[in-house]
Parts: structure tokens; sequence; C-alpha cells
């Protein structure tokens, strides 16, 4: 069962790579080799990076509630601006378990413009809770950001 599992985990790994491929032509090959001869050699995420921006968090990316009743319903918010030169674009943003639901803003956020990341705890737990909300967004140095938010809950 072992063999055949890792038959088809290589087979597929080798079909993804494939699918992946460019076909260059022969104007490409000749750009490629003409750029390699001068020393311009462009990473294939140049491109990407341009587009990158900044982001603030206004308050924090960790929050402390406190204390709150357990089972209600607890609304989180995290405030942010967009503090680079190109339009904001939140890609995702995911939960650490079932009980956060986070909304994720559609609308791009120009350069100097805030918004918020909301979500929503069930208040389900006991005691001391923590919970992590992930946010994936066009920004530099890295695309990827934590909230944390903290409560103690209490009967």
């Amino acid at each position: 069962m072992k063999k055949v599992l890792i038959v088809l985990l290589a087979a597929a790994t080798v079909v993804a790579c494939k699918s992946g491929d460019k076909k260059m032509t022969d104007a490409d090959l000749a750009k490629q080799s003409a750029d390699t001869a001068k020393g311009n050699i462009i990473a294939p995420d140049t491109a990407k990076a341009a587009e990158n921006t900044t982001i603030e968090w206004l308050d924090s990316t960790y929050l402390d509630l406190g204390q709150q009743k357990e089972g209600k319903e607890i609304e989180i918010k995290f405030r942010f601006k967009n503090t680079g030169d190109k339009p904001l674009i939140i890609q995702s943003v995911s939960a650490q378990c079932g009980c956060t639901i986070p909304e994720k803003p559609e609308a791009p956020f120009a350069p100097g413009e805030e918004g918020v990341i909301k979500a929503k705890f069930n208040g389900s737990g006991h005691d001391e809770t923590r919970k992590q909300i992930y946010v994936q967004a066009n920004t530099s140095p890295s695309t990827s950001h934590t909230l944390e938010f903290r409560m103690q809950l209490i009967k």
C-alpha cells in the first residue's frame, strides 16, 4: 500500500510540474540569452514585487479583550492603513479554527486609506482563550500577517 501511495504521489508531482511549464518561443530564448549575456538577469517575481505595498496595523496585531461571558458572540476588529503607494489587496483571511469567522474585505484600499479586518468569535470554550487570524495581502516585506486575540471566558 505504501509503495502504491509513493508511486501515485511521485506521478502527481511530475504531472503538476509539467503542467506549469511555459513553452518558450525562439524569440523568447534569444531575448533571454541576450539579456543574460548583458548581465540583465531578471528575477521572475520582480513584477509581483513592484505591485506590493506596505501595511500599518493601527492598534496592534494582538488584542487582549479581558473578561468576556462564555457562550456570547464577540466581534473583533483589527484596524489597518495602506502606507504604501500601490493599492492594498487583501487576498485571503482565515482563522485558526471554526469558532472564529473572519470577514475578508473585497475592495482594494487606496494608498493612505484605512480599513478593518473583522471577525466573530462564538464564545465557545472556557478559561483563557487565544485565537489567531491569518491575513494574506500584497504587502512587502511579508505577505503574511498573523493577528491574535485573547480573552478570559467566564460563566
